[in-house]
């Protein structure tokens, strides 16, 4: 296939979560607690890994190297926050790339969404603290709402977008895998698939984004001879599964230690 047929598409992307992170782990005692603070005192860029995530990532750098190599990723981005620039490592410390230096790219645009006010709170300490923006998000639902110096969805979007002209610009007919965040995943596949808010929002409500999940697009020409992203795998978590670390997941709440 040409490269004038796939417009500039990549050979092949994939999506990978990061690893567990400490805040996950914060994050549930918090809510098993029915506590209204998230009881980390780092800022959310510098949450690194959990011990569990740490296995997580190499396990799905393992099942990535296992690939033949000629289909193995060629380039590796990732999200500016240290626990997915953990995880990308890790990954790649497995011996996941096909050939070239095993480093990773970093892009601020692959962060995690920005929750402004209620940064390290529970859904529980948001609706205490801040009632009246709770339920100015309930009425607008949480794919336009915009905390006060956070992001919406949509605007994480808006980020992605200019993500994914630089990667076709800069990475056409390569092997591409991006580790990032739960709802940045999510957001890749609304603009891979021309989804709308239902559709996505009911694909965040049927599964969680597993840590270290992978998720993978094929770019191939429809009848008309135009590419576009095939959805080829969602969410797998074999390669976790055979290596024997847990799944883990977390819900899309309104913290921001994710």
């Amino acid at each position: 296939m040409t490269s004038t047929t796939r417009q500039n598409w990549p050979a092949r992307l994939w999506l990978v979560r990061h690893g567990q992170s400490q805040g996950n782990v914060a994050r549930d005692a918090a809510d098993e607690a029915g506590a209204h603070l998230i009881d980390i005192d780092m800022r959310d860029v510098d949450v690194p890994l959990s011990a569990l995530g740490v296995d997580q990532a190499r396990a799905a750098g393992r099942w990535f190297a296992e690939l033949p190599r000629n289909e193995r990723p060629e380039i590796i981005l990732s999200s500016p926050y240290v626990r997915a620039k953990q995880t990308a490592a890790l990954i790649c410390e497995q011996g996941a790339l096909a050939g070239g230096p095993e480093r990773t790219i970093l892009d601020e645009r692959l962060r995690e969404r920005e929750f402004g006010i209620f940064d390290r709170l529970t859904t529980a300490g948001i609706r205490h603290k801040f009632p009246e923006e709770a339920a100015h998000r309930r009425r607008l639902g949480k794919f336009y709402h915009r905390p006060p110096g956070g992001e919406s969805w949509a605007d994480v979007i808006l980020r992605l977008r200019s993500m994914l002209n630089t990667i076709n610009l800069h990475y056409c007919d390569r092997r591409v895998l991006i580790v990032c965040h739960q709802v940045v995943v999510l957001c890749f596949r609304y603009i891979l698939e021309e989804l709308d808010e239902q559709a996505i929002l009911g694909i965040d409500k049927q599964s969680e984004v597993l840590n270290c999940g992978i998720a993978a697009y094929e770019f191939q020409p429809d009848a008309e001879g135009l590419c576009v992203p095939a959805l080829e795998l969602w969410n797998h978590g074999a390669p976790l599964e055979a290596e024997g670390a847990p799944k883990t997941s977390a819900p899309d709440a309104m913290a921001g230690t994710r």
